[in-house]
């Protein structure tokens, strides 16, 4: 199999790029992005200054400025972030239609195995890439080139708040050898839990053992772990113009809540995003997962159908209600909650044989397409549904 060349960029701390370029007076100085307003707020993103002082993700706001006291506060702005994240892609696509966009918080992978006859070297790539950021929209992202994609954002991290790095193809075991466990993706807090128990920190460590002896603690995920340590990874880069495989929105709790009321009306602000986005694909929703984390820190997981596939939300709220009460199971309040459609079709479906459930469906369509033009004209909170005021309060 010919070797492959991934380019790995990563805008480090992006949200707290982003509100740079909106206000320079913010660079150089510790800034934390949070929701100020909500008691239990917890960090979203921050600066490099503020994580020298001991800030990290996902620690309350709080705690942060304990740390970090002079820091400024700012509100996250996610659709900002992800519109610049999309400006970002658009700038890659010239180099390669192999590019794939994992999140909205600087992170793209670009597969230009192909690319090196009109563009050169994958290095000079990367460098032309990070030029067109610079230039065109004031992002100074992170690069790395490497045979795959696990071993590509690895190196991102090693040469965080700035930097380049080439692992050449052979040399992916080696790279991986001296570093700590927690710096290679996929393995997850219980993995290094696990391998605490058995001394192990680092990658090399773990790379020394065999399959056989990885199944005695790891049983089914040991064929997985194996070749994490080894810089083994044959994930493609998702091209463009595959079709979207997930829809997913969360939402974070400013107080940890319990109350029936404000859980259904977040559930169906989220129902509606995803709603919203199904419709303008032109796709339909065939199963829902939600996932529900405690303020204990335990992560519960539930699916529901949707039956027969739909895109109004009023069907897909059915099916997301269903799943929040299989996942909502404890007398312990929610943190956080995702909403995640992880199966799409297209957005015909089967005819309904009764003529009454035809008019039912078609009033519910004609409903869904008066709200998204007045939506699109006057903005999302033009219309509100009643079940989602109660948040006003909140």
């Amino acid at each position: 199999m010919p070797s492959r060349s991934i380019i790995h960029l990563n805008v480090a701390d992006f949200a707290v790029a982003v509100e740079r370029q909106v206000d320079s007076r913010l660079r150089n100085r510790p800034v934390i992005i949070a929701p100020q307003a909500a008691v239990r707020a917890a960090v979203y993103d921050m600066s490099e200054e503020a994580y020298r002082q001991g800030v990290r993700k996902g620690m309350s706001l709080k705690t942060a400025l304990r740390y970090c006291s002079g820091a400024r506060v700012l509100a996250p702005h996610p659709d900002r972030y992800g519109q610049v994240m999309m400006q970002c892609f658009r700038r890659v696509l010239p180099y390669s239609p192999l590019a794939e966009l994992t999140d909205h918080k600087g992170h793209i992978f670009v597969d230009v195995t192909g690319s090196s006859r009109l563009f050169g070297p994958p290095p000079d790539i990367a460098r032309r890439i990070q030029k067109a950021f610079r230039s065109e929209m004031g992002l100074d992202p992170i690069w790395s080139v490497a045979t795959n994609k696990l071993v590509a954002k690895v190196a991102t991290r090693l040469v965080k708040p700035s930097g380049e790095y080439i692992v050449r193809e052979g040399e992916e075991a080696c790279f991986l050898k001296p570093l700590p466990l927690y710096l290679v993706p996929g393995i997850l807090p219980e993995d290094l839990k696990q391998f605490g128990e058995f001394n192990l920190s680092i990658a090399g460590q773990v790379a020394g053992l065999t399959l056989e002896q990885l199944e005695l603690i790891f049983g089914r995920r040991s064929q997985g772990l194996y070749n994490l340590v080894r810089g083994i990874d044959l994930s493609p880069v998702q091209s463009i113009d595959r079709k979207q495989k997930a829809i997913s929105f969360d939402h974070e709790f400013g107080i940890d809540t319990g109350q029936v009321s404000v859980m259904e009306a977040v559930l169906y602000v989220l129902v509606e995003k995803i709603g919203s986005q199904l419709r303008r694909q032109g796709l339909s929703a065939k199963r829902f997962g939600l996932i529900l984390d405690y303020s204990d820190g335990k992560r519960v997981v539930r699916q529901a159908v949707v039956k027969p596939p739909a895109a109004d939300d009023f069907s897909l709220f059915f099916a997301a209600k269903l799943a929040l009460q299989r996942a909502w199971t404890r007398r312990v309040r929610i943190r956080h909650m995702t909403l995640r459609c992880d199966r799409l079709g297209s957005g015909s479906s089967q005819l309904d044989l009764f003529a009454e459930s035809r008019a039912e469906k078609e009033k519910k369509e004609q409903l869904m397409c008066a709200m998204d033009r007045i939506r699109q004209r006057f903005g999302n909170g033009s219309v509100r549904m009643g079940r989602v005021l109660s948040l006003d309060a909140v």
